[in-house]
């Protein structure tokens, strides 16, 4: 991206270009197979919980062991530049349909910051399964509302495209209530056993579909609070209950690779690990690392939404493959659909790419994403293109933010007065300051920044593609909660 020598028209141009490649339809479509003679690759995506950037080995833990993780990497790819969403809801509902979260439809048209993820909505399970896969959801949902009770059965993972759920609808905040399918079948399950259940049950479902492609989804409950981890890890770590907890992680993704070996699928299938967002920093030392990463979850800093990611296909992913090229959540829906042969939906926007040859190390492969937008909640702060990020004005504390929902503290939290641009090549820790030397650079971030208010939304503006299901526009709280911030 050029500076503030770039003429005018090569400005326009390079904006129009952009919006162009942003507004593009996603295609379904395959160039390439990376399917065996064998048929339809497998796929087991496994979704940890406030799993900080650096709570991985090979992501640089000085604590923390993780040796299937490490091989994992060793034997396939690492995503440097790898981003979800700040907290938990949103995050779903953006792995989920490929969108980001202010775009997807919610129940009753509403603005909150955990989602009801409508049932109109699309998901990878969905578009999966019309294109002949079996698909189970293990773990942790949170997509039909934030409450142990209560939740709408209609938003559940069985009605959203999964032909089989064993998990809990919602976090762990005081307790968990187990479902199987739509029924709460065990209430105040015992959280230490939830990681090797979750597991045990997914390992159950692969060898029951083992002749024909599946899409497992793994959401483990942890590492987020209250913590839990079994006897078997309990006490073990160098860092604390949190090690534990990761560790046992860990340990299951190693029980799956064996399993999917011992099964004669190695071959077949793609496995995919990522965190649903930074570490809940506040929590101490109950919460994880985003180091050397700046911010935490709930932030834009890097640390809030930057988080690990490894994947893992032998004869398709390349091993010891490092990538640094920007990627996210939003990218899994057209990626898996492309691999799997289904059509990633056509009727509506979608943000994610196709970023399957960033998977299988494409010689001079670049990211499909020419910007990615930083959202806290339902608030527009910052843009990345290239290696540049650019943090936009904003009060430390928005006002349209529920208290609760203020999870950092510290040095991260201040009045940003003018635009901050950070250029993460040479400042991944987004400590010094370029605005000032880039002025070029910020305009076109600014621009980029103003297309992503208008076509996705912001805190006070109904996007041009959001979507609303129901026939009302918006709730009528919804409307007051708008109106208020404009």
């Amino acid at each position: 991206m050029n500076d503030s020598k770039q003429t005018r028209r090569n400005f326009l141009k390079t904006i129009g270009l952009a919006v162009a490649a942003l507004s593009a339809p996603v295609s379904g479509d395959s160039k390439e197979s990376h399917t065996s003679a064998g048929g339809k690759p497998s796929f087991i995506l496994i979704f940890t919980d406030d799993q900080g950037y650096q709570d991985v080995g090979c992501f640089g833990s000085p604590l923390i062991k993780t040796p299937r993780l490490d091989r994992m990497a060793d034997e396939g790819v690492k995503f440097t530049s790898f981003y979800a969403q700040t907290v938990c809801g949103p995050s779903r509902a953006a792995l989920m349909t490929g969108c980001y979260p202010l775009r997807v439809a919610k129940r009753d048209n509403q603005v909150d910051i955990h989602p009801y993820l409508h049932t109109k909505e699309i998901t990878i399970a969905e578009v999966l399964k019309d294109a002949g896969y079996a698909t189970a959801c293990f773990g942790k949902w949170d997509l039909a509302g934030h409450r142990q009770t209560g939740f709408d059965r209609n938003l559940l993972p069985t009605r959203q495209g999964f032909d089989y759920f064993f998990g809990t609808p919602t976090s762990n905040d005081s307790v968990v209530n187990v479902l199987l399918n739509e029924a709460i079948i065990e209430k105040s399950a015992d959280m230490n056993t939830l990681t090797r259940r979750y597991t045990d049950e997914a390992l159950a479902f692969i060898r029951a579909n083992r002749d024909k492609p599946f899409f497992v989804y793994i959401p483990h409950t942890m590492a987020h609070t209250k913590l839990g981890a079994s006897a078997q890890f309990r006490g073990k770590s160098k860092r604390g209950l949190y090690g534990d907890v990761i560790e046992e992680i860990d340990w299951n993704v190693g029980r799956i690779l064996d399993s999917v070996k011992e099964l004669g699928l190695d071959d077949k299938t793609y496995v995919i690990f990522m965190s649903d967002n930074g570490p809940w920093a506040i929590k101490k030392d109950h919460g994880g690392s985003a180091a050397p990463l700046r911010g935490a979850k709930t932030s834009t800093w890097e640390g809030g939404l930057r988080v690990p990611c490894i994947m893992r296909a032998p004869g398709r992913i390349p091993p010891g493959v490092v990538c640094d090229e920007i990627a996210s959540t939003m990218d899994m829906l057209p990626t898996l659909a492309r691999l799997g042969g289904g059509k990633a939906p056509r009727d509506r926007v979608v943000d994610g790419h196709d970023i399957s040859d960033l998977m299988h190390g494409v010689k001079g492969a670049t990211s499909p994403t020419y910007a990615f937008f930083y959202y806290q909640h339902t608030h527009l702060q910052a843009v990345r293109s290239g290696k540049w990020k650019l943090h936009l004005p904003r009060p430390a504390n928005p006002p349209w933010t529920p208290n609760w929902a203020r999870h950092i503290d510290g040095e991260d939290v201040f009045d940003i007065k003018e635009p901050m641009l950070f250029d993460l090549t040479d400042d991944i820790g987004e400590r010094e300051n370029v605005a000032c030397d880039h002025p070029g650079v910020v305009a076109q971030l600014v621009n980029l920044a103003e297309w992503a208010r208008i076509d996705i939304g912001d805190y006070n503006r109904i996007g041009k593609n959001a979507r609303f299901f129901d026939p009302q526009p918006r709730r009528p709280d919804a409307a007051k909660w708008i109106d208020s911030h404009d």
